[in-house]
C-alpha cells in the first residue's frame, strides 16, 4: 500500500524551498516531525517497516512498540560520524546537523537491518560494531526502458565528458575543475543544479545545464562520450548506473560505489575507479581515458545480460532475499561482501 504525506508536510517544504533564510535547523526539526507524526497516524500493522534513516526515527519506535515490527532502515551515504568528518575537512561544504547526528546514531541502534548501496559505505560502519552487524549491501539499479543502449560513438581527441548531479564540494566538483582545466583535451557538460561550489560559466570548455527530468538525461548522455563522478563522498550515484546501462564509459572515484556495480567483466571495463579526494589520482584517470577514447583499446560492448545485472529487477531479488533472511532470524550476522569485501 502507497499513502503519500505531502499534505502533512508541504508547509516545511515550501518554507526550505522559499524562504532560505529561515533557521534551516527549525525547518529541519519542523519537517522530521510533521512527516514521523503524519506516518504514526496512516501506519498499519505490519511486520516490517522500510525507512529511510535521520528522517525516521519516532514512526520507527511506535512501529516497534505498537506492533512488534522489525525495523529496516535505509542509509544511503556512509556512516553519519565518517561522513561528518569528510565534509568537516573540506572547507565550505555543508556539513549534517548535530541534530541529524543523533537521530542517525539513534536509528543505527534501534534497526534489525541496515540497508547500504556499496561497500564503501559498509566499510565506514566499522566503527560501529554493533551497526556493522546489521547491514546488508544491495547496489541500486536502474530502470533500462528509460535509459536505452545508445550507439556507439567514433573515438576522438576532444571527447566530451558529461557529469550529472548537484554541483558542489561534496562531489568533487573543484578537482574536477581542476583536472579539467590542466588537461586541456576534455569539455564538460554538468547537469543539475548549483550547489556550495561556484560553476565555471563562461569557460569555453564548461557548459552548464540545468536540472532535467530523469526523462531528458539519455538525450544529454547521446552527446558525450564518457561519464565522470569525482565524489569525495556518496553512497552510490544513481546517475553512474544510468551512464553505464546507456552505454558510456564511466571514471568515478572509490567513494562513489561505482565498484559495486562491476557486476560483470563487461562492467569492469567500463567502470573505472580511482582514489577520491585526489587531483593526481583523478588526473590520471582521465588521462588513460583520453587515450582509450582517442585511439583505444575500445570498451567492451554492453550485452543484454550486462544490462540486465543493473537493473532494479536484480536489485529486488537481492533485497527480497535480505528480507526473507531478516524475517527468518538471519539478519543478525553480517552479509558475505561486508565481511570479506568480495564481489
Amino acid at each position: 500500500m502507497q499513502v503519500g504525506l505531502l499534505d502533512r508536510v508541504w508547509p516545511w517544504v515550501g518554507m526550505q524551498r522559499l524562504f532560505p533564510s529561515v533557521s534551516q535547523d527549525r525547518v529541519e526539526a519542523g519537517l522530521w516531525r510533521a512527516l514521523n507524526q503524519a506516518l504514526e497516524k496512516r501506519l498499519e500493522p505490519c511486520d516490517v517497516l522500510v525507512a529511510m534513516s535521520g528522517m525516521y526515527l519516532e514512526a520507527l519506535q511506535f512501529a516497534r512498540r505498537r506492533f512488534g515490527a522489525k525495523i529496516v532502515l535505509v542509509r544511503g551515504s556512509k556512516h553519519i560520524l565518517a561522513q561528518d568528518e569528510i565534509l568537516a575537512r573540506t572547507p565550505g561544504a555543508e556539513r549534517p546537523s548535530s541534530r541529524a547526528i543523533e537521530r542517525e546514531l539513534a536509528g543505527y541502534a534501534l534497526a534489525d537491518m541496515i540497508a547500504v548501496p556499496s561497500r564503501h559505505v559498509a566499510r565506514s560502519f566499522e566503527r560501529d560494531t554493533g551497526a556493522f552487524a546489521k547491514l546488508k549491501v544491495n547496489p541500486y539499479g536502474v530502470d533500462l526502458s528509460r535509459f536505452p543502449l545508445l550507439p556507439p560513438r567514433p573515438p576522438t581527441a576532444a571527447p566530451t565528458l558529461v557529469f550529472a548531479g548537484l554541483w558542489c564540494l561534496r562531489k568533487g566538483c573543484d578537482l574536477l575543475e581542476q583536472a579539467i582545466r590542466a588537461d586541456g583535451r576534455f569539455s564538460l557538460v554538468h547537469v543539475g543544479t548549483i550547489g556550495d561550489y561556484a560553476f565555471p560559466h563562461g569557460h569555453p570548455r564548461f557548459r552548464h545545464i540545468p536540472k532535467v527530468d530523469q526523462s531528458a538525461l539519455s538525450a544529454i548522455y547521446r552527446e558525450a562520450d564518457a561519464f565522470v563522478q569525482p565524489s569525495r563522498e556518496e553512497g552510490l550515484s544513481n546517475v553512474i548506473t544510468q551512464a553505464v546501462a546507456s552505454g558510456l564509459p564511466v571514471l568515478c572515484t572509490d567513494a562513489t560505489g561505482g565498484e559495486d556495480l562491476r557486476h560483470t567483466a563487461t562492467l569492469v571495463d567500463r567502470i573505472a575507479v580511482v582514489r577520491s579526494e585526489c587531483l593526481d589520482a583523478l588526473a590520471e584517470g582521465l588521462d588513460t581515458l583520453a587515450a582509450r577514447l582517442r585511439s583505444g583499446p575500445g570498451f567492451a560492448p554492453l550485452a543484454e545480460a550486462d544490462r540486465e545485472a543493473l537493473s532494479w529487477r536484480a536489485f529486488a531479488r537481492r533485497y527480497a532475499d535480505n528480507l526473507e533472511a531478516l524475517c527468518a532470524g538471519d539478519a543478525a550476522r553480517p552479509s558475505a561482501d561486508v565481511a570479506n569485501g568480495s564481489d
